[in-house]
């Protein structure tokens, strides 16, 4: 039986495995295969899928939740296919799961299935499972939190008003930038049905990030949601961009297309400060210098001065990457001046931006994406202040390394045991560790295992896959310390375990 994990057995891994002692109790999970589906009754009423994911995005549905992970199990037994659960959970969100009244709270449901597959795809192969197992737990929760609200459910595409193939994309830019939600639904469902991936995602890469509303989520959203469709299939498509459509027009009052709302302000303002980037832009010099001097405009800059930060440098012939590392290090320095909601989705929001950027090949997109994420750092500082005062003073370019009493393995368990104990002395001491082992896989298994064990929430998820992902999207002379600032929010050796895993674990030996 899975109990705490003692430091003891923490300490006791070995440095050719990178995984915990203790943690063996999870080998379980390696027996499982790979997959088909059951039949079963359709409802006219809701939104129907592609045939061969109906059955089982319905038994998600149907199964009560302490029944679920093992009627899941039983089916992976039986054959069940990873990718295939991942599209019914992805899909039993999107059709189950109201994306208001903020793309959040309940609706981490969807938002964190790409953050659980990373998890899983990132994972030693006989923990593949338990990301996932953990996200069918998360729907079920967030299922039953929007039946007490209401019990929305995606119904059918007005068939009778979609517009043709040559008028989809007019009418849904259009209905987006109107903040039409019912346009925006039957020409978002057109454009599934014949416009190309690449196409799709270059439109809601904008209007992903064209606000500050929901502190990021909506970026978010649009990166996990191309993401998850690029492993499970395109057939999917038309009912998660539908969702994704409806979260973008998220808004509080009157339509934004008729006010000056500050949440709309960034986009407009970086809109002309895009056209005065040199069209050489992406061909410029990495400096660690300019990286440095984008951070300390990020520390107490506006939402207006650091965008245009970002034109003079680039103007001067400063790369792209070496904005990205500021952004990078400012929003983990946020979170590691106040941990917390606000300063995380400043990271994974980051995550997605970044993502959004090195996927887009339209310019001006790509030049929209760098500053925009350039306003939304000092935004979520001062979202910050407003909620908890003035900032503690925390330079993570200051930060001094402290090396761990141990070595190898067991000065892994260390760093995740003072996680427990003081987050700061386990940032000096990753900081130290890392100098002196480039290759981090055994301190990420670490942190995934213990997410693993100890997380409760979509929040572990959706932060410890970005950040342990983004720590090779910083440049070297800056990642260390990127990946320092990730204990501020990591789970410690510590804290108590979950009953999941136990549950999970009993499901699938049986």
């Amino acid at each position: 039986m899975l109990g705490s994990t003692t430091r003891r057995r923490f300490l006791g891994a070995t440095a050719a495995g990178g995984a915990l002692a203790g943690l063996g109790d999870l080998a379980f999970l390696a027996r499982l295969r790979p997959v088909s589906a059951a039949e079963s009754q359709l409802d006219p009423k809701i939104v129907q899928l592609q045939p061969d994911i109906e059955p089982l995005v319905r038994l998600l549905e149907t199964t009560p939740r302490e029944e679920l992970l093992e009627v899941v199990a039983g089916r992976i037994h039986k054959g069940l296919a990873y990718r295939d659960l991942l599209a019914a959970l992805l899909l039993a969100g999107v059709r189950n799961i109201q994306p208001r009244p903020s793309v959040g709270f309940k609706f981490h449901a969807v938002l964190v299935v790409n953050s659980a597959h990373l998890a899983s795809l990132a994972s030693p192969d006989e923990h593949r499972w338990l990301p996932i197992f953990w996200a069918l737990d998360q729907f079920k929760a967030s299922q039953a939190e929007d039946v007490t609200q209401g019990n929305w459910t995606m119904a059918p595409v007005d068939e009778s008003s979609l517009p043709t193939a040559t008028a989809a994309r007019a009418a849904f830019v259009s209905a987006m930038d109107r903040w039409d939600e019912g346009a925006a639904d039957t020409s978002v469902a057109a454009l599934a049905r014949t416009a190309g991936s690449n196409e799709l995602f270059e439109l809601f890469a904008r209007y992903g990030a064209r606000d500050f509303r929901s502190i990021g989520h909506k970026a978010i959203f649009v990166a996990n949601s191309w993401r998850t469709l690029n492993c499970i299939g395109w057939q999917h498509a038309e009912p998660v961009l539908r969702s994704l459509a409806y979260s973008l027009q998220n808004r509080e009052g009157d339509s934004p297309a008729n006010s000056d709302a500050a949440a709309d302000r960034p986009w407009r303002r970086n809109t002309e400060l895009a056209g005065r980037i040199k069209p050489e832009w992406q061909q410029g010099k990495l400096d660690d210098a300019a990286t440095t001097e984008m951070v300390a405009v990020l520390r107490q800059g506006s939402e207006e001065e650091c965008p245009r930060k970002v034109v003079e440098l680039l103007n001067r012939g400063i790369a792209p990457q070496s904005v990205w590392d500021a952004l990078f290090v400012g929003a983990g320095e946020l979170l590691a001046r106040q941990p917390g909601i606000v300063a995380l989705h400043a990271v994974t929001s980051t995550n997605a931006l970044a993502y959004a950027y090195k996927a887009s090949g339209n310019d001006e997109t790509r030049r929209m994406l760098l500053l925009q994420n350039a306003a939304f750092v000092p935004l979520f500082r001062q979202a910050m202040v407003s909620r908890g005062g003035k900032l503690p003073e925390l330079a993570l370019d200051s930060l001094e390394p402290e090396a761990p009493s141990a070595s190898g393995a067991e000065a892994v368990g260390e760093i995740f045991a003072d996680i427990s104990r003081d987050r700061k002395i386990a940032a000096s001491k990753m900081l130290a560790y890392l100098s002196g082992h480039p290759d981090p896989t055994d301190l990420m298994t670490a942190a995934r295992t213990l997410i693993f064990l100890k997380g409760n929430n979509a929040h572990d998820y959706k932060f410890s896959s970005a950040a342990l992902e983004d720590f090779y999207n910083v440049s070297p002379a800056w990642r260390n310390r990127f990946l320092a600032s990730s204990v501020f929010n990591l789970r410690g050796s510590a804290g108590p375990d979950n009953k999941l895993v136990e549950r999970t674990r009993k499901a699938l030996q049986a």
